[in-house]
């Protein structure tokens, strides 16, 4: 590990010199400090056992990268969604952290600026699973498995975007983990952090909350806490009575060895399969964690409730283009899917270091999303006229306790559903 952060730190600074050389500040690398660990290229589906890069600048070198900020100079112009390049870790290939497909892992960096340049977010890239040796190989043909196949730049919206439309974290450093393998955190000073993700992403940010929290030392005094978005996967019955998604991630846990790194005091008591699902484990996570999440997740009801393995004769399949054309036992099919998920979180809501919001929408990732995560009147999802990124503000900075859920459908005030 040490070797990895010494050749990183190297790789960073001779990117800073030459630069530097050349006269330009703006498109100087970043210094960066990484810690990865190698694990078989099947570890797909745990974001943190993707490469887990921690980005670290000095003040000084985030003020020249802004145009000189700090020190008095002219402020970097932030739109409302900025295109973010991309950074490949070549420097990891020697040291065996690499993707599914051997190339490089590599992630995204906006720097922060002002009172938010020792403030981070490290974002998890979602998207979804391999859980067989026919899904994995397929993947490994994409940018979810190769950083050959990974867009040269991205747009950073929703939390991760500038300023307007996100008044809380716009100045922070901004970093985005790209999904493709396996890794782990170091880092040296921060004030705060915040880490997020959606999807599977969101799956991860629950199941490695609590890591997160050891990479930084008590004596610093970082507040450190974690959103998940859309990862609270339900252990569900599905419309045949079977199990499909219990079914999918008993082969995902199988086929990864993901066992050994799920939370030990869940596996003393229940199968790993069981220690997959964020209802049995959530109880039990010591970091504040905000959990956002539509009652109807379209995922879950596409996954997990009504996958066409359960119904082969199609009878879902309005029902699952369109929330609208349900009919009646459909749809209380779903009202009890949403009750089972407001069950699942009654214990973890009593916590007063813990945050809330279940939103009644038909919807799924609503944290990096333009729409969903705004304060303009008309715009997020709202509970008691109170949006998602305002919710999300208020619990981190201790403004207000969080504890929302809507009530059932047909609530839904400015849902962006997807179906």
């Amino acid at each position: 590990m040490a070797s990895i952060w010494k050749t990183m730190k190297e790789e960073r600074q001779s990117a800073a010199a030459q630069s530097r050389l050349a006269g330009s500040s703006r498109d100087r690398e970043m210094p960066a400090v990484i810690i990865m660990i190698t694990r078989p290229w099947p570890s797909l589906l745990l974001v943190l056992a993707v490469v887990l890069a921690l980005v670290v600048s000095s003040a000084a070198a985030a003020a020249d990268e802004l145009g000189g900020e700090a020190a008095g100079g002219p402020r970097r112009r932030r739109a409302a969604s900025v295109m973010v390049p991309i950074t490949i870790l070549k420097s990891a290939i020697a040291e065996g952290a690499v993707c599914m497909d051997g190339t490089p892992p590599a992630y995204h960096l906006d720097p922060g600026s002002g009172a938010g340049k020792n403030n981070w977010i490290v974002n998890l890239e979602g998207g979804a699973w391999c859980n067989n040796a026919r899904t994995c190989r397929l993947t490994k043909g994409s940018g979810r498995g190769s950083s050959d196949h990974m867009e040269k730049e991205i747009a950073f919206t929703g939390i991760m975007s500038s300023p307007v439309a996100n008044p809380d974290f716009y100045n922070w450093n901004r970093v985005k983990i790209r999904y493709c393998d396996g890794g782990s955190f170091a880092g040296d000073t921060y004030k705060k952090a915040l880490l997020t993700g959606c999807s599977s992403g969101g799956l991860a940010v629950i199941l490695h909350c609590d890591d997160f929290r050891t990479f930084f030392p008590p004596s610093q005094g970082t507040t450190v806490k974690c959103l998940a978005d859309a990862g609270f996967y339900l252990d569900a019955v599905d419309v045949s009575g079977g199990r499909s998604l219990r079914s999918y991630f008993g082969d995902i846990v199988a086929m990864q060895g993901i066992a050994r790194n799920l939370p030990p005091a869940c596996t003393a008591r229940l199968d790993p399969t069981s220690c997959f699902f964020p209802q049995n484990i959530i109880d039990g996570i010591k970091t504040p964690i905000f959990l956002l999440n539509a009652a109807y997740d379209f995922i879950q009801i596409v996954l997990s409730l009504a996958p066409n393995r359960a119904e082969p004769t199609g009878a879902w399949k309005a029902c699952k283009s369109n929330h609208s054309a349900c009919n009646e036992s459909q749809m209380k099919f779903l009202q009890d899917f949403r009750n089972q998920m407001v069950a699942s979180v009654k214990g973890f809501s009593g916590s007063k270091k813990n945050g809330l919001f279940i939103n009644s929408c038909f919807a799924h990732c609503q944290s990096e999303l333009q729409g969903t995560w705004n304060n303009a009147a008309g715009g997020s999802p709202a509970i008691q006229n109170k949006g998602i990124a305002k919710s999300v503000g208020d619990w981190y900075f201790g403004r207000a306790e969080v504890k929302a859920i809507d009530c059932p459908y047909p609530c839904g005030k400015n849902c962006h559903n997807i179906i």
